[in-house]
């Protein structure tokens, strides 16, 4: 059983185990593509297409056609219903979408759900500038596993840039210190340098700060480079492993 399937709600966590008490190692998008490696009643054996990533989701919300046409440039669209009347629902950013009805300012991506026109661009849209696409989850909160403005960790910040501009990396911090192959050699930090550290990914949004989901504020935010460095030596006795320029 490996057709390509959709995945067609907000998001949903995916699990090492199929089981809602275990860990929570990342999450699935709408519109993300994946396979079904094994089912049961209430659990997917996933393995996302954009990644390889294998895991568990709960066994609901996706179909087996959906042709992607724009996808989401806002942290979080809100969803409305018949066309105006807004819900307290959002789709996150990068979700893909397949536009049904433009009405207005409006768009319908599914039967009684619209979103604002303005916010998504067309399928195959590029965005180079990183620091634009990681400045939109300033403020979300940390979280394990997470790719959301529900919350989000450090490795999914570098890939959602990536997964954005329909271009694969990795999901976890050990595969992507891997994927760059050339180490930077000047000790001089600059704008979209990635700096690694066992666990741990930032990224330089100029020559002296950084962007990242960082665990002991509880919250994606801008710092320092260098007293980040010094910081993260002195609390979690880690040392900078790697650092390489950022490509795309």
């Amino acid at each position: 059983m490996k057709n390509n399937f959709f995945y067609k709600n907000k998001f949903t966590n995916i699990y090492k185990k199929p089981s809602q008490f275990s860990e929570i190692t990342s999450q699935i998008l709408y519109g993300e593509k994946f396979k079904i490696l094994s089912k049961n009643k209430n659990w997917l054996k996933i393995k996302t297409s954009f990644d390889n990533y294998i895991g568990y989701i709960k066994n609901k919300s996706y179909s087996k056609s959906h042709l992607v046409t724009h996808k989401v440039f806002v942290l979080k669209a809100n969803i409305f219903n018949n066309f105006k009347i807004k819900t307290k629902n959002y789709l996150p950013f990068a979700s893909k979408i397949s536009i049904i009805k433009i009405k207005g300012n409006f768009i319908k991506f599914e039967k009684n759900k619209w979103i604002k026109k303005s916010d998504v661009k067309k399928i195959n849209h590029k965005e180079k500038s990183f620091v634009k696409i990681f400045k939109l989850f300033l403020g979300s909160k940390y979280l394990w596993g997470g790719k959301t403005y529900e919350g989000i960790d450090c490795s999914a910040i570098l890939q959602m840039f990536y997964y954005y501009n329909n271009k694969f990396y990795p999901r976890d911090t050990n595969y992507q210190i891997k994927y760059f192959k050339n180490q930077k050699k000047n000790k001089e930090f600059k704008k979209g340098n990635v700096i690694f550290w066992k666990g741990h990914v930032a990224i330089c949004i100029d020559s002296k700060n950084l962007i990242h989901a960082y665990g002991p504020e509880k919250k994606v935010l801008i710092m320092p480079i260098k007293k980040t460095i010094l910081r993260i030596e002195n609390t979690a006795k880690l040392t900078v492993k790697k650092v390489v320029n950022l490509k795309f």
